[in-house]
């Protein structure tokens, strides 16, 4: 059996399986890491995580994939997409999202591997939209939303972040299925992919 689903340039994703806690554990308990979090999961809520992740993939084949390098095969993060149904405008929908481990920043990483993301959704999985949100003060991600091509949709207040307002104001990016296939049709028909 293949270790990784698919790959980017750097990365190789896979399904995340039991034994996989420590790894979300030791990146959920960095301080930096959930800068933009409004607390620090414990163990049971990492692991109700996980087994999310587990059973959002076995449905949908799809879920925050755990990312690893494929030079080294350490454990960098997680990148990809999930099922949303807050109160929202924008919900229910599918949305991507990135956590990387502090040493991993800086090095496009999650730009590398969202991009490879959204292939996955679009292509592969066939989505029609997936949108990204962060807190407004999270520069870092929503430079990697614009990056990675999203649309700016809205600006938002996060019903689940009500209580910290330094967080609760939050910016949403969108990208349609129909937009992105245009954009990839453009970038190849004009050789510009980046490699």
């Amino acid at each position: 059996m293949e270790r990784y689903l698919f790959t980017s340039e750097r990365l190789g994703f896979r399904a995340w399986k039991p034994e996989d806690l420590h790894f979300i554990d030791e990146l959920n308990s960095d301080h930096e890491v959930m800068r933009y979090f409004p607390s620090i999961p414990n163990r049971e809520q990492n692991k109700s995580l996980l087994l999310r992740m587990i059973d959002l993939y076995e449905t949908n084949e799809y879920c925050y994939f755990p990312v690893e390098k494929l030079s080294s095969g350490q454990f960098v993060g997680f990148i990809g997409i999930a099922d949303q149904d807050y109160p929202a405008p924008f919900t229910p929908g599918v949305d991507i999202g990135w956590r990387l481990k502090k040493e991993f920043w800086g090095q496009g990483l999650a730009s590398e591997g969202a991009n490879r993301v959204l292939q996955y959704g679009f292509q592969e999985i066939g989505l029609d939209r997936i949108f990204s949100i962060a807190p407004k003060i999270n520069k870092a991600s929503i430079a990697v939303m614009r990056k990675i091509g999203l649309d700016y949709l809205t600006d938002f207040s996060h019903p689940k972040l009500k209580d910290h307002p330094n967080l609760e104001s939050c910016k949403v990016y969108q990208l349609y299925r129909t937009d992105y296939l245009a954009k990839e049709l453009c970038l190849s028909r004009f050789n510009l992919h980046p490699g």
